[in-house]
């Protein structure tokens, strides 16, 4: 059993999550330092440094934290995201929020890509890579799921996603991404 995180520890772990994502939201990613992290959430910098070891720790936890909640939805959450619904209904609600969560946390993901990855990294994309498959397996037998499947996931990670949000297109992308699933799915 895993040691209880202390209620100081859990407040200060919350503020310093927070403070970054709103560094990130309104100065972009040059404005998270450890300093200005530390100066923002009221906390020294050694906090940080200690709970997560760096600046690409402090980014890793960020990314983490949303992809677990994703998780969470998907294996417990109510349908279509979660279980109880129809397989190309679960794609379509997983597409749309993954989508979501990317332009919701698109200077987290671009500053994402250039540090080294997380040690979660590759369980996070081993359990979509696993869901999408499982689900287009059920949706469409004829295709090559895993293949399909991570086509359709690359499609996130692409430049159109970061150029269309700049743009304030971001319905346009979830309309396309929705059309582009749905494409998939119709036999």
């Amino acid at each position: 059993m895993a040691p209880r995180e202390r209620a100081d520890a859990a407040r200060n772990r919350r503020v310093i999550l927070d403070v970054t994502a709103a560094l990130l939201a309104e100065h972009g990613p040059e404005a998270v330092t450890m300093d200005r992290v530390a100066a923002a959430a009221g906390v020294g910098k050694g906090t940080i440094f200690h709970r997560f070891g760096n600046r690409a720790g402090l980014l890793h936890e960020l990314v983490a934290e949303s992809a677990a909640d994703l998780m969470a939805a998907v294996t417990d959450g109510p349908p279509p995201l979660g279980p109880g619904a129809a397989a190309a209904d679960r794609l379509l609600a997983f597409f749309d929020a993954m989508a979501r969560l990317v332009i919701d946390n698109l200077a987290l993901m671009e500053v994402y890509r250039s540090v080294p990855p997380h040690p979660r990294t590759g369980e996070f994309h081993r359990f979509w890579r696993d869901h999408i498959t499982a689900l287009l397996r059920e949706a469409r037998p004829d295709l090559d799921a895993e293949t399909v499947g991570r086509l359709l996931m690359d499609g996130l990670a692409g430049q159109t996603v970061p150029d269309m949000v700049r743009a304030g297109s971001s319905d346009r992308l979830l309309a396309a991404v929705a059309q582009q699933v749905g494409a998939v799915l119709r036999a």
